[in-house]
């Protein structure tokens, strides 16, 4: 519970909380969607944040607990003062409390989790902060941040979504899920990081394997909408995924057995994690997720998620 002595000696324009936000996992691509299509799903980080009089105290548990930072260099921290300060305010002190269950650097959305947590928590912490800050110039302020888009927006607003950049700034368009699919990932225990992945991808790609993603990238947002039974042309991938097989031999090679066996799976943002789509609804044409999660190697998490309809949200 806040002090009340100490939250009156707090500038006027901060709210002294404490207050509470979840935030989405996130996997990014879907195979043919690079840097633009991205799903929620209902694994969730929780993170609570408070205005103190002076100093930093930050807790992390769950995911990654042992390998951020507990000082000013933590990304929430980070996001949480840009954010007050395109406000126009400055938190003499914080108080942060991270609950993870988002796992770090395996293509997850872990870095978007935490940078739209605390663009919300930073806003949410300053009086009049959502009035001067909606959800678009929110969002916008997440991307700049991460720098690309894909994991952010589903972060934010939760659901599918494509998203992208264009002279106009930051985009992201919500496009239907079939309630019936879902979500399996499998996750190995070694991590990779995104700037790894991406120094693997080469600089320019032949002319009819754009074509060919392009096409596939437009049929998963048809997929996912209302014909699921497409989900496995559509998740093929012509551009990102083959070239770092050399980062991630494990996954790309799982990927290729799920798919042998008619499995829409598809390398999950940067990776290693494995994402298949699934539903319990044999009509779908999709694998069940029992069967998926009876692939999962040896010494892998393995989690059945479903997707999930909000992004950031206020927690009670």
């Amino acid at each position: 519970m806040s002090d009340p002595t100490a939250a009156a000696s707090l500038p006027a324009g901060l709210r002294p909380g404490p207050v509470r936000v979840s935030v989405p996992a996130t996997t990014a691509n879907l195979g043919p969607g690079f840097d633009a299509l991205g799903l929620a799903l209902e694994l969730r980080d929780v993170l609570t944040a408070e205005v103190l009089p002076a100093g930093l105290e930050v807790v992390v548990t769950g995911a990654g607990a042992d390998g951020v930072s507990l000082d000013e260099g933590h990304l929430v921290v980070r996001t949480i003062r840009r954010t007050m300060a395109l406000l126009g305010q400055e938190a003499p002190g914080l108080r942060l409390n991270c609950l993870n269950a988002v796992p770090h650097a395996r293509g997850l959305g872990s870095s978007s989790a935490a940078i739209c947590a605390g663009v919300w928590l930073g806003r949410a912490l300053v009086r009049d902060g959502v009035d001067r800050l909606d959800d678009a110039a929110a969002f916008a302020l997440a991307a700049d941040i991460e720098g690309h888009p894909d994991n952010v927006a589903p972060a934010w607003f939760g659901g599918f979504t494509i998203a992208g950049r264009d002279d106009d700034g930051w985009f992201s368009v919500s496009s239907p899920v079939d309630p019936r699919v879902g979500a399996v990932v499998l996750v190995p225990p070694t991590p990779l990081s995104t700037e790894a992945a991406r120094g693997l991808l080469p600089p320019t790609v032949p002319h009819a394997d754009a074509a060919a993603d392009a096409g596939r990238a437009a049929l998963v947002v048809a997929a996912l909408a209302h014909r699921p039974d497409q989900l496995l042309r559509a998740t093929r991938d012509y551009l990102h995924q083959e070239q770092r097989r050399p980062a991630m031999p494990a996954s790309l090679a799982l990927i290729d057995r799920l798919r042998a066996a008619g499995v829409p799976a598809t390398v999950s943002g940067a990776g290693p994690t494995v994402l298949a789509l699934v539903s319990e609804d044999p009509a779908t044409g999709l694998p069940s997720s029992a069967s998926v999660l009876a692939a999962c190697p040896e010494g892998w998490e393995a989690h059945a998620l479903a997707v999930a309809p909000d992004g950031v949200r206020a927690e009670g």
